[in-house]
């Protein structure tokens, strides 16, 4: 197609999506014209409509077959992201659209800067839709599966530049900090052209609202300090989900853990995930309710989920904060060696959390995910993190997004998983090493059931596992009775504070 079919298409789709006016048509063509190192444009009257990803990829390609671009990833990026930048308005205009919205409700805000960030391109729609995505029943109730597909893997052009360019620049600091909005990008660092961000004040600092270009969950969204400091889970982290929560009450959000191995995989920025999503720890049964001496406007329970959650939730947010801050500081010095938690070695702490704050009926609530990151000869990847038996389908840190019930799995499955049920029917003599032995379990337990399903099945079952080594109280009596001793310990700490 020619190129100025394909301005045409792209001017008329920013229209379409409310990107631009009319009236910005021929400044809006113009600059793409730039961009492209195209002299001229003749209307080539009426055109079909395609998505937006796909005109950009077809343009893409017309410049790298035209010499003009290289074919290198981080280059078709990069001009991907400065032609849908044309269409952006500028972050101080946003950021007024956003607040005079969030005047009228919370909701209509989000909704528009959610349809503007898929809209430019940022959120990467079309990668997206290439991810293997289902549910699937369990003990604990549906959870969900993702099998990551959306994130393209470099190819080794892009690597020599990369480590060519890494000597030369860190600017921006990572990949959180606010310096990324309409930053160009470059081979080690992705293009950010059309990225925008919305202000907000957290316990009187300065964060910020974004999405995720690879969204996991329906508006998936990034919450991040303004200031480029390390992760950090205390009484002010609390405070500020139950702030967040307490502005866009139709939307969760809570955090990694602040520690390796049980921390996310951006432990240098302090940030945030929210989004507007139910998930299955969501759902997850009460299994018993407690109180605390200090705290009457405060129920606490415990939750049948593979994790240890305790969920505190109140009418009064400054009272839940108090309430939430007392269990973490027990938590933070707690050991239990029947049940292998050590709070620290050496000086090295292992105890944390993993805190999730929503609105519910009206009350706050506020889950914390008991987490400790000891390792032992036994298990070197950790004692509390997803045992050998499980590292074929899940090795990598099990983040908020895993603990809250959706396992986001490596692209590599895609193909294994083909190549395990093709041996459970018998037109494959084998599978990958890693799989051989759990997929001959699966083939002599087969009943001749779709088989699809079936494998798709026993993943969920084995992510489920991994998130019960994950516990540190297990669902069995021993385990319970040990998170009533954590519990009891809880209670005597607030009374001895009292006294």
């Amino acid at each position: 197609m020619a190129m100025n079919e394909l301005i045409k298409q792209l001017t008329e789709q920013a229209v379409r999506h409310r990107l631009i006016e009319p009236e910005d048509t021929v400044y809006a063509r113009n600059r793409l014209l730039s961009l492209l190192g195209e002299a001229a444009y003749v209307d080539p009257g009426t055109v079909d409509t395609r998505p937006i990803p796909d005109l950009l990829d077809e343009m893409i390609e017309h410049q790298i077959t035209a010499g003009k671009l290289a074919p290198r990833l981080d280059e078709k990026e990069r001009l991907a992201a400065e032609l849908m930048d044309v269409f952006v308005d500028r972050p101080s205009q946003i950021t007024s659209t956003f607040r005079q919205l969030y005047a009228e409700h919370p909701q209509q805000a989000t909704d528009y800067f959610y349809q503007l960030s898929q809209a430019n391109n940022y959120i990467q729609t079309k990668r997206i839709a290439k991810n293997i995505q289902y549910q699937a029943d369990t003990v604990y109730g549906e959870i969900d599966i993702t099998i990551n597909l959306s994130k393209p893997e470099k190819d080794p052009r892009e690597i020599a530049a990369a480590q060519t360019e890494a000597v030369e620049s860190t600017y921006p600091t990572c990949l959180l900090c606010v310096e990324n909005v309409g930053y160009a990008g470059r081979s080690n660092h992705p293009a950010r052209a059309n990225h925008r961000i919305v202000p907000l004040s957290l316990s009187g600092e300065s964060w910020a609202l974004q999405y995720s270009p690879y969204v996991y969950y329906n508006e998936h969204s990034i919450i991040l300090s303004q200031e480029h400091r390390d992760m950090v889970i205390n009484r002010q982290a609390f405070a500020r989900l139950l702030e967040f929560v307490a502005q866009f009450p139709h939307y969760f959000a809570g955090s990694n853990a602040d520690l390796p191995i049980v921390g996310g995989s951006i432990l240098t920025h302090d940030h945030y995930q929210g989004g507007r999503y139910e998930f299955a720890m969501d759902r997850a049964k009460t299994l018993q309710k407690f109180g605390l001496p200090d705290h009457p406007d405060v129920t606490g329970e415990t939750l049948h989920w593979p994790l240890t959650v305790v969920r505190l939730s109140s009418l009064d947010a400054s009272a839940l904060l108090d309430a939430a801050d007392e269990v973490y500081q027990t938590w933070l010095t707690y050991e239990d060696a029947e049940h292998e938690i050590l709070a620290a070695t050496n000086g090295v702490r292992h105890n944390t959390v993993t805190p999730i704050a929503r609105m519910r009926g009206g009350r706050f609530e506020l889950d914390l995910v008991l987490r400790n990151n000891r390792t032992s000869e036994k298990h070197p990847d950790g004692i509390f993190h997803t045992h050998a038996d499980i590292h074929h389908i899940k090795r990598e840190n099990i983040g908020l997004i895993e603990v809250m019930g959706l396992a986001v799995l490596p692209a590599r499955l895609l193909s294994e998983l083909e190549q395990v049920e093709q041996f459970i029917v018998g037109t494959a003599d084998s599978t990958a090493p890693s799989h051989q032995e759990w997929a001959t379990e699966l083939k002599a337990a087969y009943t001749g059931q779709d088989v699809t399903d079936y494998v798709r099945q026993a993943v969920a079952a084995k992510f489920v596992r991994g998130l019960e080594d994950c516990g540190v109280f297990k669902q069995t009596p021993d385990g319970q009775a040990g998170l009533d001793r954590f519990l009891e310990t809880v209670s005597r700490q607030v009374a001895g504070d009292r006294r």
